[in-house]
Protein backbone atom coordinates (compact mmCIF):
# COMPACT_ATOMS: atom_id res chain seq x y z
CA UNK A 1 0.00 0.00 0.00
CA UNK A 2 1.42 3.36 -0.97
CA UNK A 3 1.59 5.97 1.75
CA UNK A 4 0.44 9.53 1.30
CA UNK A 5 0.41 12.60 3.48
CA UNK A 6 -2.27 14.34 1.39
CA UNK A 7 -5.33 15.20 3.44
CA UNK A 8 -8.93 15.30 2.23
CA UNK A 9 -11.78 17.38 3.62
CA UNK A 10 -14.34 14.99 5.14
CA UNK A 11 -16.53 17.22 7.33
CA UNK A 12 -17.06 20.62 8.84
CA UNK A 13 -18.52 21.60 12.20
CA UNK A 14 -21.67 23.69 12.26
CA UNK A 15 -23.47 25.40 15.12
CA UNK A 16 -23.60 24.14 18.69
CA UNK A 17 -26.65 22.15 19.78
CA UNK A 18 -27.80 21.67 23.37
CA UNK A 19 -26.01 22.31 26.64
CA UNK A 20 -23.26 19.66 26.53
CA UNK A 21 -21.20 21.04 23.66
CA UNK A 22 -22.55 18.94 20.80
CA UNK A 23 -21.99 20.33 17.30
CA UNK A 24 -23.83 19.88 14.03
CA UNK A 25 -21.61 17.90 11.64
CA UNK A 26 -21.77 18.68 7.91
CA UNK A 27 -20.36 15.73 5.95
CA UNK A 28 -18.23 16.14 2.82
CA UNK A 29 -17.79 12.39 2.41
CA UNK A 30 -19.77 9.34 1.35
CA UNK A 31 -18.44 7.44 4.38
CA UNK A 32 -20.09 8.52 7.65
CA UNK A 33 -18.92 5.27 9.25
CA UNK A 34 -15.44 6.78 9.67
CA UNK A 35 -16.71 9.01 12.50
CA UNK A 36 -16.10 6.50 15.29
CA UNK A 37 -15.73 7.24 18.99
CA UNK A 38 -12.03 7.73 19.71
CA UNK A 39 -11.08 8.61 16.13
CA UNK A 40 -8.73 11.56 15.85
CA UNK A 41 -9.06 14.00 12.96
CA UNK A 42 -6.65 16.64 11.73
CA UNK A 43 -7.83 20.25 11.59
CA UNK A 44 -6.03 23.50 10.92
CA UNK A 45 -6.22 24.02 14.71
CA UNK A 46 -4.60 20.69 15.55
CA UNK A 47 -5.98 17.24 16.27
CA UNK A 48 -9.48 16.65 17.65
CA UNK A 49 -10.82 13.40 19.12
CA UNK A 50 -14.43 12.21 18.82
CA UNK A 51 -16.17 11.61 22.14
CA UNK A 52 -19.57 10.76 20.66
CA UNK A 53 -21.28 10.77 17.25
CA UNK A 54 -25.00 10.52 16.49
CA UNK A 55 -25.40 10.00 12.73
CA UNK A 56 -29.21 10.09 12.86
CA UNK A 57 -29.19 13.59 14.33
CA UNK A 58 -25.96 14.65 12.59
CA UNK A 59 -24.37 15.63 15.91
CA UNK A 60 -20.83 15.14 17.15
CA UNK A 61 -19.14 15.69 20.51
CA UNK A 62 -15.42 16.41 20.74
CA UNK A 63 -13.27 15.47 23.74
CA UNK A 64 -12.58 18.51 25.93
CA UNK A 65 -15.43 20.63 24.58
CA UNK A 66 -18.13 20.20 27.20
CA UNK A 67 -20.32 23.27 26.90
CA UNK A 68 -21.73 25.50 24.15
CA UNK A 69 -19.27 28.32 24.84
CA UNK A 70 -16.22 26.10 24.31
CA UNK A 71 -17.74 24.26 21.35
CA UNK A 72 -18.58 27.53 19.56
CA UNK A 73 -14.84 27.91 19.04
CA UNK A 74 -15.05 24.91 16.69
CA UNK A 75 -17.85 26.28 14.48
CA UNK A 76 -16.76 26.11 10.80
CA UNK A 77 -13.61 24.11 11.64
CA UNK A 78 -12.90 21.54 8.91
CA UNK A 79 -11.94 17.90 9.55
CA UNK A 80 -9.40 16.18 7.33
CA UNK A 81 -8.45 12.55 6.74
CA UNK A 82 -5.30 11.22 5.07
CA UNK A 83 -5.30 8.70 2.24
CA UNK A 84 -4.10 5.97 4.61
CA UNK A 85 -6.74 6.80 7.24
CA UNK A 86 -9.41 6.85 4.55
CA UNK A 87 -8.40 3.37 3.39
CA UNK A 88 -8.42 2.15 7.00
CA UNK A 89 -11.79 3.56 8.06
CA UNK A 90 -13.78 3.45 4.80
CA UNK A 91 -14.59 0.08 3.30
CA UNK A 92 -15.51 -0.13 -0.38
CA UNK A 93 -17.78 -2.61 -2.08
CA UNK A 94 -16.65 -4.43 -5.20
CA UNK A 95 -16.49 -2.04 -8.14
CA UNK A 96 -16.21 1.05 -5.93
CA UNK A 97 -13.14 3.29 -5.87
CA UNK A 98 -11.84 6.23 -3.91
CA UNK A 99 -11.80 9.43 -5.94
CA UNK A 100 -8.10 9.92 -5.18
CA UNK A 101 -7.40 6.55 -6.85
CA UNK A 102 -9.27 7.61 -10.00
CA UNK A 103 -7.79 11.10 -10.37
CA UNK A 104 -4.80 11.00 -12.70
CA UNK A 105 -6.08 7.94 -14.57
CA UNK A 106 -5.86 7.75 -18.34
CA UNK A 107 -9.18 7.57 -20.20
CA UNK A 108 -8.99 5.27 -23.22
CA UNK A 109 -11.58 4.40 -25.83
CA UNK A 110 -10.69 1.70 -28.36
CA UNK A 111 -7.08 2.60 -29.28
CA UNK A 112 -7.42 6.30 -28.49
CA UNK A 113 -5.95 7.91 -25.40
CA UNK A 114 -8.43 10.71 -24.71
CA UNK A 115 -6.83 12.33 -21.67
CA UNK A 116 -6.29 12.25 -17.92
CA UNK A 117 -8.81 12.70 -15.12
CA UNK A 118 -8.00 16.02 -13.47
CA UNK A 119 -10.86 16.01 -10.96
CA UNK A 120 -14.25 14.49 -10.18
CA UNK A 121 -17.22 16.78 -9.90
CA UNK A 122 -20.40 15.93 -8.04
CA UNK A 123 -23.33 17.44 -9.89
CA UNK A 124 -27.06 16.93 -9.23
CA UNK A 125 -27.21 14.38 -12.07
CA UNK A 126 -24.31 12.36 -10.65
CA UNK A 127 -20.52 12.25 -10.60
CA UNK A 128 -18.51 13.39 -13.62
CA UNK A 129 -14.85 12.99 -14.53
CA UNK A 130 -13.23 16.29 -15.53
CA UNK A 131 -10.80 15.15 -18.19
CA UNK A 132 -7.86 17.14 -19.52
CA UNK A 133 -7.77 16.17 -23.18
CA UNK A 134 -4.53 14.67 -24.52
CA UNK A 135 -2.20 17.08 -26.33
CA UNK A 136 -2.51 15.09 -29.56
CA UNK A 137 -6.28 15.56 -29.63
CA UNK A 138 -6.05 19.24 -28.64
CA UNK A 139 -3.64 19.72 -31.59
CA UNK A 140 -6.35 18.21 -33.82
CA UNK A 141 -8.80 20.89 -32.67
CA UNK A 142 -10.61 19.12 -29.83
CA UNK A 143 -11.59 20.90 -26.59
CA UNK A 144 -8.91 21.19 -23.89
CA UNK A 145 -11.17 19.45 -21.37
CA UNK A 146 -14.52 17.70 -21.12
CA UNK A 147 -16.84 16.02 -18.64
CA UNK A 148 -17.56 12.29 -18.77
CA UNK A 149 -20.39 10.84 -16.66
CA UNK A 150 -19.11 8.24 -14.22
CA UNK A 151 -21.79 5.73 -15.17
CA UNK A 152 -21.57 2.06 -16.26
CA UNK A 153 -22.82 2.85 -19.76
CA UNK A 154 -19.74 5.12 -20.26
CA UNK A 155 -17.12 3.49 -18.00
CA UNK A 156 -16.61 -0.18 -18.85
CA UNK A 157 -13.52 -1.03 -16.80
CA UNK A 158 -11.21 0.50 -14.22
CA UNK A 159 -7.64 -0.60 -13.54
CA UNK A 160 -6.45 1.23 -10.42
CA UNK A 161 -2.97 -0.33 -10.53
CA UNK A 162 -2.30 0.80 -14.11
CA UNK A 163 -4.43 3.98 -13.67
CA UNK A 164 -6.34 3.25 -16.88
CA UNK A 165 -10.08 3.55 -17.40
CA UNK A 166 -11.74 2.14 -20.50
CA UNK A 167 -14.73 4.13 -21.70
CA UNK A 168 -17.31 4.01 -24.49
CA UNK A 169 -19.03 7.06 -25.90
CA UNK A 170 -16.38 9.33 -24.39
CA UNK A 171 -14.96 10.39 -27.75
CA UNK A 172 -18.47 11.37 -28.89
CA UNK A 173 -18.78 13.58 -25.81
CA UNK A 174 -15.34 15.08 -26.49
CA UNK A 175 -16.27 15.79 -30.13
CA UNK A 176 -19.45 17.56 -28.97
CA UNK A 177 -17.56 19.65 -26.40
Amino acid sequence: MKSSSKNFLVAQFGKTVGLKGDLKLHLHTDFPEQFKIGRVFDTLRGKLKIENYNPKRGLIKIVGYNNPEDSKLLTNVKLFSSEDETREYCKLDSGQYFWFDLIGSLIKEANDELGLIKDIQRLPQGDYFLINTSKELIDKGYSKSFLLPYLPNFVTSVDIEKKVIIAIGAKDILEAS
